[in-house]
C-alpha cells in the first residue's frame, strides 16, 4: 500500500489538440515545444513541483510516444520518487474490457483505483495545455478554509473574448452561483482556468455517478461541476491574477511565445523563486557570426545565426544562413532556414527545411484584406523548396509516404 499523501494531481494530457494542425499530427498537445526550451506540459508539473505535490498521474491518450519519452521517470522534474512520482496513465484492458477515455471525468473515473493507492484527502484535476505559474499549495489551504467540495480556478478575461469561456457567476464569498459554458451573451467575465482542487471523498461518488448515467458526456465542465452544484456542494472559485494562456490554437501558440519577449507580460522564465523545469537536450553554446543582426530574441543553445533575426523564438540547433531574416516568428529544434529566406509572423516546426529565396508568411499589413492574414506554419521534417511561397494562415504538412 502506498503512503498516504495530502493531495495529488490528475494532469490531463490526451487531447489531440486538432486546431494546431499538423503541429500536433503526431504528437499530443502537451508535448508542442514552447518557449525556447520548454514543452507545454512543463508548466503543470513544474507548478506541482514547486507547490510539494510529488506524486502526479499523466492521463494520456492520442500520440502519446513522445511524450512517454519526454517525461521519462521525471527525474528532470525532481518526480523520479519511489513512493509517488509521476506515473503516465493511458488506458488499459480491463475485465470487463478496453475502454478509451471518453471525456475528462471519465479519464478520472477509469484511475480511482490509482487515486485510491495513496488515500489522499484532495485531488488537484490540471489541463496538459496551459502556460502559467501558480502555487496549487495556496490555491489547496483556499479551498480547505471554505471547507469546499471543490474550488475553481478563476481568471478574469476581458469582456469581448468571455464567450470563448465557461465561466462563473460568483456570490459576495466567491461561492459559485452559477455556470454559464461558452454563453454567446455572458453575464460574467470570470472564466474558469481548468484548474480544479476537489475534496476526493466528494469527487469519488460524483464520478460513479457520471458514469452510471447514460445521458453523460462524461466531462467536467458540462457534467460533474454542474451536478455538484445542484447538489447544493460548496463550490469556490479562487481568483488567479498572473499570466495564463491557452495555447489550443495557433495564434495563441504563436502569441504565448512572443509574449516572453514583450517586457510588459508578467511571465518570466528565468525567475528561479519559481523555475519551470524541462529535459532540454544537452548542446553547445550558441553561435552568432559577426555579420548577423540579432535583436529582440530569444535564442536557444546549439543554434548558429548568420542572417537576421528579430522578435523571434529559436529553439535549440536552428540554423539561420546568411541573408536569411526570420521576424516575428517561432523557430523549432534543428530547423533550418537558408540563404536569402523570409520567414515573417510564422510558426516552423522540429527539422524542417526553408530552402534559399523561399518566402513563409508576410506582416499583417501587406495583406489588403485583414481576414485573409494569420500565422503561416510549416509543420515538422517538411521542406519548402527553393524560391516557393507559403501564403499567411496557410498550413504545410509533410505528404504520407
Amino acid at each position: 500500500m502506498a503512503r498516504k499523501m495530502e493531495c495529488i494531481a490528475m494532469l490531463l494530457a490526451g487531447g489531440q489538440g486538432s486546431r494546431l494542425g499538423v503541429l500536433t499530427k503526431n504528437i499530443a498537445k502537451p508535448a508542442v515545444p514552447y518557449g525556447g526550451k520548454y514543452r507545454i506540459i512543463d508548466f503543470p508539473l513544474s507548478n506541482c513541483v514547486n507547490s510539494g505535490i510529488s506524486t502526479v498521474g499523466i492521463l494520456t491518450q492520442y500520440q502519446p510516444l513522445e511524450l512517454n519519452d519526454y517525461i521519462g521517470n521525471g527525474q528532470a522534474w525532481d518526480l523520479d520518487r519511489s513512493n509517488g512520482g509521476v506515473h503516465m496513465l493511458s488506458p488499459y484492458q480491463q475485465i470487463k474490457g478496453m475502454e478509451w477515455y471518453k471525456g475528462t471525468a471519465n479519464a478520472i473515473y477509469q484511475n480511482i483505483n490509482f487515486i485510491d493507492r495513496y488515500n489522499p484527502d484532495y485531488v488537484a484535476v490540471l489541463s496538459g495545455d496551459h502556460i502559467y505559474k501558480m502555487d496549487y499549495n495556496k490555491m489547496l489551504d483556499y479551498h480547505k478554509q471554505n471547507n469546499a467540495a471543490c474550488t475553481i480556478a478563476m481568471l478574469e478575461v476581458p469582456w469581448e473574448e468571455a464567450s470563448r469561456f465557461g465561466l462563473m457567476v460568483l456570490n459576495d464569498d466567491n461561492s459559485i452561483a452559477k455556470f454559464e459554458e461558452k454563453p454567446k451573451n455572458p453575464s460574467s467575465n470570470k472564466a474558469s482556468m481548468g484548474v480544479y482542487i476537489f475534496t476526493w471523498s466528494k469527487l469519488r461518488k460524483y464520478l460513479i455517478d457520471d458514469e452510471n448515467n447514460p445521458d453523460s458526456s462524461n466531462d467536467f465542465g458540462h457534467d460533474v461541476i454542474p451536478a455538484m452544484h445542484s447538489a447544493g456542494e460548496r463550490m469556490f472559485a479562487y481568483l488567479f491574477d498572473g499570466y495564463w494562456k491557452d495555447v489550443g490554437t495557433i495564434d495563441s501558440l504563436w502569441e504565448a511565445n512572443l509574449d516572453l519577449l514583450n517586457p510588459k507580460v508578467d511571465l518570466d522564465l528565468s525567475d528561479n523563486t519559481w523555475k519551470i523545469y524541462s529535459k532540454t537536450p544537452i548542446a553547445p553554446p550558441q553561435y552568432v557570426s559577426a555579420s548577423a543582426n540579432l535583436q529582440n530574441s530569444m535564442v536557444a543553445e546549439g543554434s548558429q545565426i548568420y542572417g537576421e533575426v528579430d522578435y523571434s523564438v529559436l529553439f535549440h540547433n536552428v540554423t539561420v544562413k546568411d541573408g536569411a531574416t526570420v521576424r516575428y516568428s517561432i523557430v523549432m529544434p534543428g530547423a533550418v532556414i537558408e540563404e536569402g529566406a523570409d520567414v515573417e509572423y510564422a510558426i516552423v516546426a522540429e527539422n524542417a527545411v526553408i530552402k534559399k529565396g523561399a518566402k513563409i508568411g508576410k506582416r499583417p499589413e501587406d495583406v489588403t484584406d485583414r481576414e485573409e492574414w494569420g500565422v503561416a506554419v510549416v509543420g515538422p521534417d517538411v521542406t519548402i523548396e527553393e524560391g516557393a511561397e507559403v501564403a499567411p494562415k496557410a498550413m504545410i504538412g509533410k505528404e504520407e509516404e
